[in-house]
Formats: structure tokens, C-alpha cells, sequence
């Protein structure tokens, strides 16, 4: 007896072939706009540092404004010294904390930030002349309440007062710890210092409740105290000695970074995803 149209055979076997059809037109189409996801990641990153320095206008022409106005380096975060290993527009330190070769494991008490792993390398982004930089921009992450938080911290070229913060993603509670977007509380930053006169490398910024009461204190989210923890948490490990402190010392002392000899000037990529 011949089978109807409404066989379990015939059912399944046109499944089959409408999943084989979809797979190839959803994996052709990821192929395709994957260009164009990779450069509007790139123009979104440029446009937050940018932001972060306070130099973003609406309409203006980024990728003009971030070449004419902003030099990217890597430093080696042991000596806070610039180097020459890694191409700056391709290091992605996600990929180097990976990797045993350019990262390392933190330990119970290092890891204040909830990172596990962090890269020996990091990107800065400088403001103005790259010799003598009106501003640095340095790439932040660490756990909020609900996961990674990832930003950038803008600091005048003394190496010690902030100018502005920014938190490009997160995924606190909205009208919470999401309020690390709220211009008005990110206004309170500006000005503020990172380190006390003592001149050691632990940084004394921190958020606090109750309302800042000196140059070392901002006031904490209302309402989302562990959130108001990750982020004095995540600036305290990358101002610190195991990150950024070294670096930003020299701008303290008055003694720029300088590029760290026998480095390699041919560019070794480290890609991300």
C-alpha cells in the first residue's frame, strides 16, 4: 500500500531537510555579517573611550577623532613599562589572560575582583601627545552582582586623579547597580584621587555610603551593595601593584613609562574572539 502524504517517513525526512536548509542559511549569514559585527564592536569601543574622555560629541566622525587624538600602547603590567611584543590594534588581553604564556592565575587573596586569571599585558589608550599625555584610558573589569562588569577609567596624566568612569557592559539591576550608567553618578568621579599622599601602590579610592566626604570617596549606589563592592573592589585590584599601580606610578614620580628594552619590535598578535 502506498504511503500518504502525512507518513511519519514523509515527516520526518522533510524536518530533516528544513533543519539542513535553515543551518546553511543561519551559518552563511554569521559568516557573512561577521565583518560588519567585528567593526561595529570596534567603532563601539573607540566611541566609549572616547566618551570616557570626555572628547565624544554626537555626530562626530570617531574613527577620525580616535587616531587624531588617541595612541594606543601595551604595557607589561610587572614593570609598567611600554612594549613593543604585541601589536596594540589586535592584543586582545582576554585571549592573553588565557593563555599560560601571557597570563597568570590569581590566588584567593589577589583576586578581589572574581577574575581567576589576568594578562601580564595590558592596552592604555593616551590622550593628546603620547610623551606627555593629558589623559589615560585603562581598561577595568571585575564581578558586579549578577557578573563581569567591564569599563574604562579615564586619569589625568599625573598618574592619580580620575576624570571620568564608564561601564560599557554589565548586567546589574536596572534602577540599581545599573545606575553605574547614570551620568550623575558617574560625574561624581571626576576629580577624585586614587592614591593618598603616602605614595605606596594600594589605592584608597573607594565607594562608600552615606555621601564622600573626601577626595578618596564616592557615594555608593543605593540600593546595590554588592554592585557598589565589585566596583571598589575591581578599581583596588587594577590601581594596584598586580595591575595598573606600577604603571601610573611612574606618572606619579614624574618619570614617564618608557619602552622596555630587548623587546621584540615585530608585532606577535594576540586575537580574540
Amino acid at each position: 500500500m502506498a504511503q500518504g502524504n502525512n507518513s511519519i517517513k514523509k515527516v520526518l525526512i522533510v524536518a530533516f531537510a528544513l533543519c539542513i536548509v535553515c543551518s546553511v542559511i543561519v551559518s552563511t549569514a554569521a559568516v557573512a555579517l561577521r565583518p560588519a559585527q567585528q567593526l561595529n564592536q570596534e567603532l563601539d569601543r573607540k566611541t566609549n573611550i572616547l566618551n570616557v574622555a570626555k572628547l565624544y560629541e554626537p555626530g562626530m566622525d570617531v574613527e577620525e577623532a580616535f587616531s587624531e587624538q588617541i595612541t594606543a600602547r601595551v604595557i607589561d603590567l610587572d614593570s609598567g613599562e611600554y612594549t613593543d611584543e604585541f601589536d596594540p590594534d589586535t592584543f586582545d588581553s582576554f585571549e592573553a589572560a588565557r593563555d599560560p604564556a601571557t597570563g597568570r592565575t590569581l590566588s584567593g587573596d589577589q583576586d578581589i575582583a572574581g577574575l581567576s586569571r589576568v594578562e601580564n599585558y595590558a592596552t592604555v589608550y593616551l590622550i593628546g601627545d603620547e610623551n606627555d599625555p593629558e589623559q589615560i584610558v585603562l581598561p577595568i573589569r571585575g564581578q558586579g552582582l549578577w557578573g563581569l562588569m567591564r569599563g574604562f577609567l579615564a586619569v589625568e596624566g599625573d598618574g592619580n586623579t580620575i576624570v571620568s568612569i564608564t561601564y560599557y557592559e554589565h548586567s546589574e539591576t536596572p534602577g540599581l547597580g545599573g545606575e553605574v550608567n547614570n551620568p550623575r553618578w558617574q560625574a561624581q568621579w571626576e576629580g577624585k584621587k586614587i592614591y593618598d599622599e603616602e605614595g605606596d601602590l594600594s589605592p584608597a579610592i573607594h565607594l562608600t555610603k552615606g555621601g564622600a566626604s573626601d577626595d578618596y570617596e564616592v557615594d555608593a549606589l543605593s540600593g546595590a551593595t554588592l554592585t557598589s563592592n565589585g566596583v571598589t573592589n575591581m578599581l583596588r585590584f587594577w590601581l594596584s601593584e598586580e595591575a595598573f599601580g606600577p604603571y601610573l606610578a611612574k606618572f606619579r614620580s614624574g618619570t614617564e613609562p618608557e619602552d622596555a628594552e630587548g623587546t621584540d619590535t615585530d608585532f606577535e598578535d594576540v586575537e580574540g574572539a
